[in-house]
């Protein structure tokens, strides 16, 4: 090998530009560098431009677990949830990830066994050194809890609230949903309406039905009947509504849209009968597939935008006081009438 093409090679490894380097020759400090490329840094707009500039045109990259290490941040959001099939869940996840990019924040994603509290991924959450866990679902200790917040971390429950825990959260107002549900149909001129829940400790489920039922209670309406067996899913929501089909009831609200859609299926395929004719059926959460022709659900739908934003708000907070559940947001959601609900006679 000639010595020109041994000089090629060690260019071709040279190591990275340093942010020393770079402040060296813009003849700057360091700490300049630093802010930068920090978003909301004290800096000029001519000095974050002459910076960028030069950065692009050395070949400068900062150092992102460098900086951790210094500031003790990672610029890490961790997304922990149980329950990956429901669409609901995973139609969140891009824009969330999408406007946390935006203010400068990256998103790891954590997935728990349904039903199993987050606690068993503290420590992979501990060695990505994480900012902040938005908990889709899934449930947290009051250990738990303490200790992140100890730790100057972030909890933030994200659809649903815990009510015995100092945690902000962000959440459609699941009770008001289930009010208005039961408004609607009794309104509809329903009789016998009957609840179909996920897991009967989850706390979106408990405040759905608890909504519905006490909606129905103030209309005179007593509840037909209910089940706490629809996991959330597909399946569960057949196996449920196949069970409370049997015994009539003329409308059946279910605690999400993935459930009611299996619901639906059981009635009409399962059980040969007709939805609406025969049986009205409502979700909640108003996923894409509700709105299918195949399908037509009634449902209410929750204001995923705001509460994104309301999310972003929390886990971008730069003013150091500690966050807490005062300052939860608690979002009215829409009930959005469709063709598998059908007025009865009165």
């Amino acid at each position: 090998m000639t010595d020109d093409s041994a000089d090629e090679s060690d260019a071709g490894r040279r190591a990275p530009l340093t942010g020393r380097e770079l402040a060296k020759a813009l003849g700057i400090s360091q700490s300049t560098i630093s802010r930068a490329f920090s978003e909301g840094a004290t800096i000029s707009p001519k000095m974050r431009a002459k910076v960028l500039e030069a950065a692009r045109e050395l070949g400068y990259q900062p150092n992102v677990i460098a900086r951790s290490l210094t500031t003790r941040r990672s610029g890490i959001v961790g997304i922990v949830t149980a329950n990956m099939t429901n669409p609901f869940y995973v139609s969140i996840l891009q824009p969330l990830a999408r406007r946390l990019q935006q203010m400068g924040l990256q998103t790891l994603l954590f997935s728990v066994p349904s039903g199993q509290q987050i606690d068993s991924q503290l420590p992979l959450l501990l060695q990505y050194n994480v900012d902040a866990i938005v908990v889709m679902t899934g449930t947290i200790s009051a250990e738990m809890a303490r200790r992140w917040s100890d730790a100057g971390r972030l909890v933030l429950p994200f659809s649903y609230t815990i009510p015995e825990l100092d945690l902000p959260s962000v959440s459609c107002d699941n009770e008001a949903g289930g009010r208005a549900v039961a408004q609607h149909l009794v309104q509809m001129g329903h009789k016998r309406p009957a609840f179909v829940g996920g897991h009967p400790h989850s706390a979106t489920s408990v405040a759905r039905g608890r909504g519905f039922a006490q909606g129905l209670e103030e209309l005179g309406v007593p509840l037909f009947g209910r089940l706490d067996t629809g996991e959330y899913t597909y399946e569960g929501g057949y196996a449920a509504a196949l069970e409370l089909g049997r015994t009539r009831p003329d409308a059946i609200f279910f605690a999400d849209d993935i459930m009611a859609l299996g619901g639906m299926d059981a009635l009409r395929f399962g059980l040969g009968l007709s939805v609406p004719q025969d049986i009205s059926v409502v979700g909640f959460d108003n996923i894409p597939l509700a709105g299918w022709p195949t399908y037509e659900l009634t449902t209410f739908a929750q204001p995923v935008e705001p509460m994104i934003e309301a999310a972003v708000r929390l886990l971008t907070r730069r003013d150091g006081e500690p966050v807490t559940a005062e300052h939860s947001s608690l979002l009215p959601g829409t009930l959005v009438q469709r063709k598998s609900v059908r007025a009865r006679g009165r």
